[in-house]
Order: structure tokens, then sequence, then C-alpha cells
């Protein structure tokens, strides 16, 4: 199960995947096109053997979700999601600023949050409240008009509470690619968005890209990933901890040890084993393996240079200088420094966003964040004076590009007296 890999073993499984899934993915974007509601009722019964009448939740259930739920946890939720807004308020950029670059010429920037956008919540093998609070709250946060949340049926009642505690506004009960495409593409019941965001599984990840020409995503989110970068200061035991901690999401979970220290990965598989060996999701880890390995360097810093090839969703890094260490990572979703810092600390509590790019996507886009939410318009005012002082740099390049009409738009401004 534990075995050495070449750079490109993950990048090559992971493009495998997504891509097996995508004439299934096309027929039921075209299914829920054609039969709306009807379409997730059906693909309800047919993926998750539930049986609904309707795919709304109603305040009754959310309410009845309450009683179910032990107050204990309750109150948990309430502290994740004021420490998930706590961190969240401090991306927040103003919602407008205005600078006088030069004398009668100010420029600015307008940030106006979107109007409506979705949520997706992973379900199935495992419920996800946690992925509820972090893609509702940073929209909250940014100031989104209408927040809606679909998740697979049968919704968890704690999944409930935390849409609840998240402020979602709308909460649907269907999952996989035909909530993507019901979000996308609107049915009787649900009123199209203009974003959405949300990990989940290689039909979901295939059908958001395969609808980016309908609604906005994110990025692709997919099976968990996690990296550990480390040296023969790491200790063996949190470096198996760390990477079984992850294979347990799904059997197509990936988890990789990149070292410079040949006699690590030998310490660290019999940890790992032995964890394999005892956890209630052993049948999932096992598989999840099978996407896994190890990767020996010649030195740290090729090592961290193959990490940066690989810019793993989360990177955990356990070496004798790790702030040196990660001044020079580039390509990470989510970075977690040192050995106290388990990757379920960014899952659940300390704030940061666990909604991220996977399959190397890290390389080019960012975690989930309020600016996700926003859109920017760029701001220019410019007096009479300031106009002259750009005015031959406009009218030479305009009249050079054969757009007259643009450049007469500003010489017809100077020659202007003001009167009419």
């Amino acid at each position: 199960m534990w075995k050495q890999v070449s750079e490109d073993f993950w990048a090559k499984n992971r493009e495998s995947k997504v891509d097996s899934v995508n004439d299934t993915v096309r027929d039921i974007i075209e299914m829920v096109r054609t039969k709306g509601d009807a379409a997730l009722i059906e693909l309800a019964e047919k993926f998750d053997k539930q049986k609904l009448k309707s795919i709304e939740v109603t305040r009754e259930e959310i309410e009845e979700a309450y009683e179910k739920v032990p107050p204990q946890l309750v109150e948990e939720l309430e502290n994740a999601a004021y420490n998930i807004e706590r961190f969240h308020q401090m991306q927040k950029p103003a919602g407008m600023w205005l600078s006088e670059v030069e004398p009668g010429i100010t420029l600015g920037v307008k940030t106006t949050p979107l109007e409506r956008v979705g949520c997706y919540a992973p379900g199935g093998r495992a419920f996800y409240p946690s992925t509820v609070l972090m893609t509702v709250i940073p929209a909250r946060v940014a100031g989104v008009d209408e927040i809606v949340l679909f998740t697979p049926a049968p919704i968890s009642p704690i999944a409930l509470v935390a849409a609840d505690i998240a402020g979602v506004d709308e909460i649907y009960k269907s999952g996989g690619a035909q909530a993507i495409a019901a979000m996308a593409l609107g049915t009787e019941s649900v009123e199209p968005v203009q974003k959405i965001v949300g990990p989940g599984n290689v039909f979901v990840t295939a059908a958001k890209m395969m609808l980016r020409n309908k609604v906005e995503i994110d990025f692709p989110a997919g099976p968990s990933e996690v990296a550990v970068l480390a040296d023969s200061s790491a200790n063996p035991m949190l470096v198996a901890n760390e990477l079984v901690a992850q294979a347990e999401h799904d059997p197509s979970s990936a988890c990789i040890l990149v070292t410079d220290d040949p006699s690590l990965p030998d310490k660290v598989w019999p940890f790992m084993e032995k964890e394999i060996a005892n956890t209630p999701r052993r049948e999932i880890i096992e598989k999840a393996m099978d996407n896994s390995g190890y990767i020996v360097a010649d030195s740290l810093d090729l090592a961290i240079e193959i990490m940066n090839g690989i810019a793993p969703e989360h990177l955990s890094i356990q070496v004798r200088d790790p702030l040196d260490v990660l001044g020079k990572v580039r390509n990470a979703g989510s970075i977690f420094v040192g050995p106290y810092t388990p990757v379920a600390a960014g899952d659940y509590a300390s704030g940061t966003n666990h909604v991220l790019p996977t399959a190397g996507h890290a390389s080019t886009a960012s975690g989930l964040n309020v600016a996700h939410f926003m859109k920017t318009s760029t701001v220019q005012m410019l007096t009479r004076e300031g106009l002259a002082s750009i005015a031959p740099t406009i009218e030479t390049i305009a009249e050079a590009e054969g757009l007259y009409a643009h450049r007469d738009s500003v010489r017809v401004r100077r020659e202007d007296d003001g009167e009419e």
C-alpha cells in the first residue's frame, strides 16, 4: 500500500478520474435542463435512495433539526462560526476607495457583493456541517443578498443547524452533478445563481467545469488531498497521523509525503499501518492509499521544488526551520506550519477556510475567501485640468489606432468652455 511514486503520479491520477465521468455528467446536466425539479427528485432516488416529494427544506424541518442536535454541539458549531467569521471579516475590503494620483486625476475601486450565490456541501459517506459554515459565512460577510445551499438527501440535522447558524436563505435536498446543474440552469423551484462554490466528488467537479459558460465557479475542489513536507526532524507518528486523517475522507482522496530523509517513509509506515487497522473508516483509507505514496528528494530545496510542482490542497510543513521553508512555498491551498498545527485545525475551528483548490489548481487559484463573493469596478474622476494633463497621450494613441471618435471625445472637452 505504501509506495514510492513519481513526481507526476498525483497529477495524472487526478486527471484520469475527472475525465472518466464526463459523459455521465453531461447526461445529468441535460436531464436537469429538460426536466427541472422532476430530474432532481428522480436522481435523488437513483443515487441517494431517497424518495422526495419536494426538494425544498422548510423552516419547520430546520426547527426540528435543533431538537435532534445536542446543545453542546450547537454551541461548538457557533464557536466555529464565530472563528470563521472573525477571520473572513479581516479579508473584507473597503466598499470603495479613491485616491488623487495627481492634480485633477482621482482613481479608485468600488467593491460590490454578488446578488445570489450557490453553496454546495457534500454528503453521502459523511456529513459536513463544517463545509456549510465555510461556504456560507464568507458569502454573508461579503454582503451577498441571497445565499442558496444544496446538499444531498437525507440532510443531517447537524447540517441544517449549521446552515441556520451560518445564515442561509434557501436550502435544497439535492447533491452531485444534478445540484450543480440546478444552481447553474435553474428549475421550477430554484432561481439560477451567479456563482457556485464548494467542494465535491469528481462528478461535482466535472459539472462545475462544464457549466462555467453558464455560471461562475470558485475553482475545481475535488476529493481531499494532503501533502506533508518533512525532514529528519519530523515526528514519524505525527506525519503518519496527518496523512491518514485526510485519506479517511473518500476513496478518491490522496496523501503524499515529500522528504529529503530516505529513512523517514519506512519510519512513518508502521504508524500509518497501525492507525489504519484501528479506524472505523479503514476500507475508505485503504482505497485512498492507491492514490497515495511518498517521494524522496536529494535535498530539502529540491523537496520544496517538487512540492510546488504538486501544488497540494493542504500542505503540512514539519521541518527544523518551518518559517524558512514557508517563505519558499509558492503553490498550496492552505499551509499548516509545525507539528502542532494539524490540518484538522483549519478544517474546523481556526477560522481559515477549508474549501480549497485541488488537483494542482493551487498553482493558480486561491482558497475560498470573501473576494470570491465580490466583484470590483474601477473608478476614475477627472477635472478639466486633469484631463488636459493626459490628453496628449490619449489623443495620440487613439489616432494611431484609427479610433478618431475616441480622440475627439477628449478634444471636444478640452475645447469646451463650459457654456452651452
